[in-house]
Formats: C-alpha cells, sequence, structure tokens
C-alpha cells in the first residue's frame, strides 16, 4: 500500500456502497416511499455500465495491499458474478448496521454515515463508490501524507454558504453540504471551506464516530431520511473536514488533487462523452469517476462507448469475479 503505510503496518481496508435498481423488486420498494419525482431519478441507483466490476478489478491490480474489501448494499443485492467465497471479500447489509426503523433507505448521506459501523473495519480505510477506478499503482503514494495522516482531497471550489441557496430550488446535495460547513463553522470558525474531489479517498472511523457524537443532532436527521433532503449532511464531507480541523488529517496539495481525480460526466451527448474520456486518457489522472449523468434514457451509443473503454482498461478479470462469470 505504499511506504506511508508499510511504515506504520497498519492494514487498510476498502469499502463499496452499491446499489442496482434493476434487481427485482427494487424500484416497486423505492416507489412505495417516494415523494418528490427528483428522488426517482436512475443516475442514483442505476448500474448499466457495471463499473463495479471494473472498479474490483482496478483495485485488484493497482492496490493489491488492501486488507478487506467490503460489500454495502441493501439486503439481499448482491452482483451474481460477485465471488461470495473469497476470503477478503465480506458483503455487508445495511441491516447489520442500521437501526431497522430507518430501513430502507435510498439515501446515500445516510448510508454512509454508517460506514465506521462495519465489524471489524480498519482505523483507516478507503471509501469508493461504485462508479470509481484505481488507474494506477502511484495512487498508494497520495492517500497518506509522509507523517502518516491521511490526505484530504479538496478541490478550488468553495461550498456556496445556506443564506446565498434558496432551499425550494436548489440541490438536497448543495444544501447538505452547506449544513455541514455552517456546522463546522460553528465549531471551529468560518470557511471558506472546499469541496471534496470526486474520487476514493481515505477516511478515519475514529473521526467519523467522532461526527456522529459531535453533530449527533444532524446525523440523526440525515439517518432518518428515507432520501436526501435540505436538512441533511454529506458525511463524506463532514467527516473529512473535521479531519482537518482537529488535525487527523493534512489538506493535500491542488498539485497533487489534481493528478488523482480523474472526472467523467458520462451524458447522452457521445461526442461531449468521448471528448471526457480523451482528456482523462491524456492526463493518465490516478482515478477515474464516470459518473451517471444520462437522464432517463441512455444513449445506447454511449453506453456501448464508456463500455468499450472499461473493458480495454480491465480486460482481466479478477479473483472477487465467480469463475463461472468469466
Amino acid at each position: 500500500m505504499g511506504a506511508c503505510v508499510a511504515e506504520r503496518q497498519e492494514p487498510v481496508d476498502l469499502v463499496y456502497t452499491w446499489v442496482d435498481d434493476g434487481f427485482p423488486g427494487y424500484l416497486d420498494l423505492l416507489n412505495r416511499y417516494v415523494a418528490d419525482r427528483r428522488d426517482t431519478n436512475p443516475n442514483r441507483t442505476r448500474d448499466n455500465l457495471d463499473i463495479i466490476r471494473y472498479s474490483l478489478r482496478s483495485v485488484a491490480r493497482n492496490l493489491p495491499g488492501i486488507r478487506r474489501i467490503y460489500f454495502v448494499s441493501m439486503r439481499p443485492q448482491v452482483p451474481d458474478w460477485l465471488n461470495l467465497d473469497h476470503p477478503r471479500l465480506q458483503v455487508v447489509h445495511h441491516d447489520r448496521i442500521m437501526d431497522p426503523a430507518i430501513l430502507p433507505t435510498f439515501n446515500s448521506f445516510c448510508i454512509v454515515s454508517h460506514l465506521h459501523l462495519l465489524p471489524g473495519l480498519s482505523r483507516r480505510f478507503l471509501y469508493v463508490e461504485d462508479d470509481m477506478l484505481v488507474m494506477t499503482p502511484r495512487y498508494h503514494d497520495s492517500l497518506f501524507a509522509p507523517d502518516g495522516r491521511p490526505y484530504v482531497h479538496l478541490k478550488p471550489m468553495t461550498v456556496v454558504p445556506s443564506d446565498r441557496l434558496d432551499p425550494a430550488t436548489e440541490s438536497p446535495w448543495n444544501l447538505a453540504l452547506a449544513n455541514a460547513d455552517a456546522a463546522l463553522s460553528g465549531r471551529f470558525g468560518a470557511g471558506p471551506r472546499n469541496h471534496v474531489i470526486h474520487g476514493p479517498q481515505i477516511m478515519d472511523r475514529d473521526v467519523c464516530a467522532e461526527m456522529a457524537e459531535a453533530f449527533a443532532d444532524l446525523i440523526a436527521a440525515t439517518r432518518a431520511a428515507r432520501f436526501r433532503g435540505g436538512d441533511n449532511v454529506p458525511p463524506e464531507f463532514l467527516a473529512r473536514h473535521l479531519a482537518l480541523e482537529t488535525g487527523a488529517a493534512v489538506r493535500a496539495p491542488w498539485s497533487l488533487s489534481r493528478r488523482v481525480q480523474g472526472y467523467v460526466s458520462v451524458e447522452n451527448l457521445l461526442p461531449w462523452t468521448w471528448a471526457q474520456l480523451a482528456r482523462v486518457k491524456a492526463r493518465r489522472t490516478q482515478t477515474v469517476t464516470l459518473n451517471d449523468s444520462f437522464g432517463r434514457a441512455p444513449n445506447p451509443r454511449v453506453v456501448a462507448l464508456v463500455r468499450r473503454q472499461l473493458q480495454a482498461w480491465f480486460p482481466e478479470p479478477c479473483p472477487f469475479e465467480t469463475a463461472a462469470a468469466n
């Protein structure tokens, strides 16, 4: 996992969160609870590109030192090709780490707020969303600073404060960011604070537990919301900024974070998506996030383009896939 980890001999686990709205019964369950049509946007739940398979291949190739992989999903969702017998892979359904009263949940903020409760989880763990790929072994050197503390990778863009947002029209994501920024300002002083980059990053289990205690009311509201809401907070942002404020983590220089972040908005306009893929390939970024921005009807030509690229990047099956699926 790189010199920093090796010197401390510290285990590092990896945590995926995954959902597939094509799983039998999922959409019926979602529609039973949905009240706002925006919460049926399939770009949050669709897995038509099968990116998680290629993400696992990327981790197997480029992060072989990961101790254990946790695969967090709604019961009984598991990809049919996943090798459940692999000793380094552990599937954990939501009901193992969450209060039954808040289930089912379709709120990624709620799910992430529980990740530090995974049984046996390493203190520092790599959180990877299911649309992220690790492109090079060099990425392990971007996880920890020379003093052993985790790097936090941030973008130059700052969070817009809540008094400049209209709750009636603003996205729950931006409202949640503003809530987290206000909470941090109340405890540590005013920002501005920067957005977290799109890409896998180290999180600290103990800092996440501190976050849940220090901001208990906000975390409780977040966990009680079955869908992202304007009174929520994004734990992936709040915990990392809390780590920076308390000295548990170090802000990475932008020159390094820029090398880490490779972001592609996968959209129905074929030339635009092709150009974005070409750009990340030319930049040779350490990670790539393929964000689903298709809308409700993906362009089959774009789907085919991205699938060809994924197969070109990671053609070889990995041990986390069953032999039958290969």
